[in-house]
């Protein structure tokens, strides 16, 4: 899984913590329109086929949560929003303490391990 460390910047929500790539939806634009412009605008990688996992509806709001596999290169990878980029692995993400990933994300990611639609040869 690609994470971003958010900046240290104690102005904005979750500093210094991890974080998946993505962001709001501006008017008028689709879930897979957003995903695709935030991925061009934060790491200038331009998703091809990404696939539609889950929507979940919460507290403050809607989070749709897409994936594609990829090899990507993050030591080449341009990076316009955080700090840094970083791969961790299905065990990683399940050991991490839900305070070191934002927006109450650790939940939603042990969920795409747990339905695991990555196995079923579909998708990006």
């Amino acid at each position: 899984m690609l994470l971003c460390l958010r900046d240290d910047k104690p102005t904005i929500p979750f500093p210094g913590q991890w974080d998946l790539l993505g962001g709001g939806l501006e008017p008028g634009e689709t879930p897979l329109e957003c995903i695709v412009r935030e991925m061009r605008e934060e790491i200038e990688f331009d998703l091809k086929a990404p696939s539609f996992f889950k929507s979940y509806n919460l507290a403050d709001r809607i989070e749709h949560m897409f994936w594609q596999h990829s090899n990507l290169d993050i030591a080449s990878t341009p990076l316009h929003e955080g700090q840094r980029l970083r791969w961790f692995s299905e065990k990683e993400i399940r050991a991490m303490p839900r305070d070191e990933l934002a927006f109450g994300f650790r939940d939603l990611l042990v969920d795409f391990y747990e339905q695991g639609p990555f196995r079923n040869g579909t998708g990006g």
